[in-house]
């Protein structure tokens, strides 16, 4: 596991800067490509719903039975839905209205004037805890399953990247909408990411003396319900929002076969 540090640290930092990608739409493009990201954002709430399923619970409920016998499988169950409840409480605590992953489109770029500055102040200083808040656990998702298996986490870190270019465009737009600033936009935009390796520095410094195989295929239970409630609560409707039902579908179909057949060659 301790050889596997560099790598879950570049794979995560990876995902997180993916954002940038979003900044960048949000600021030169001028208008958002709504069927590319839906079927995009399908596509990754596929890979997540089937790695979490088939692997990482799984292989969890496998390993803790073995480790505590048949009290293991009510663990990792506990584990599964602890992840679940305790994304639902961040995003609970969090106003839909200041929240990244709600919804924002490029063309919004162009009415940021039309907010009041004492609201657009508010949306500013509100969004950096927000971002914050919510790219901890994404960042403990990628880095956690990649300290166990880097192979396995691969996919993973590519649906957490394709997850992160709307939110950059929303987080762009959010900034914009602050300070009327374009290169501020983007800049804050790219470094919002860096709040996912930061999250993964904090969970493995907390867990690290106790980072047990028990404990590590626990918290891979806890990572599948967190990327459970992220697609299900975040992905799918975005998909739905920004394109049409049977491409998100086809996006989140597409996204179980190649995690299938990632898993089936590797």
């Amino acid at each position: 596991m301790e050889g596997n540090f560099t790598i879950a640290l570049m794979m995560t930092l990876l995902a997180g800067l993916s954002t940038g990608i979003g900044a960048v739409i949000a600021v030169l493009s001028k208008r958002t490509n709504r069927s590319l990201l839906c079927i995009g954002l399908g596509l990754s709430a596929g890979v997540m719903i089937y790695i979490s399923f088939v692997e990482l619970l799984s292989q969890a409920r496998v390993s803790l039975v073995e480790t505590w016998g048949p009290i293991g499988e009510l663990y990792a169950v506990l584990a599964f839905f602890g992840g679940i409840v305790a994304t639902l409480l961040i995003d609970l605590a969090i106003p839909e209205t200041e929240n990244p992953h709600e919804i924002h489109g490029v063309e919004e770029m162009r009415i940021g004037e039309e907010h009041s500055l004492e609201g657009l102040r508010r949306i500013g200083l509100m969004s950096g805890l927000i971002i914050t808040l919510h790219n901890f656990p994404e960042g403990m998702v990628t880095f956690l399953s990649a300290l166990s298996s880097p192979t396995t986490a691969l996919p993973i870190m590519l649906a957490i990247m394709i997850h992160n270019i709307p939110e950059g465009i929303s987080v762009s737009v959010l900034i914009y909408y602050a300070t009327g600033s374009r290169s501020r936009a983007l800049l804050l935009g790219v470094l919002s990411g860096l709040a996912e390796p930061v999250g993964a520095l904090v969970g493995y410094l907390f867990l690290q003396p106790y980072l047990t195989p028990a404990l590590l295929h626990t918290t891979n239970a806890v990572i599948a319900g967190v990327m459970i409630y992220i697609s299900l609560d975040e992905l799918l409707p975005a998909a739905e929002r920004y394109g049409k039902h049977h491409q998100a579908i086809l996006g989140v179909i597409s996204g179980m076969a190649v995690m299938a057949g990632t898993l089936l060659i590797l």
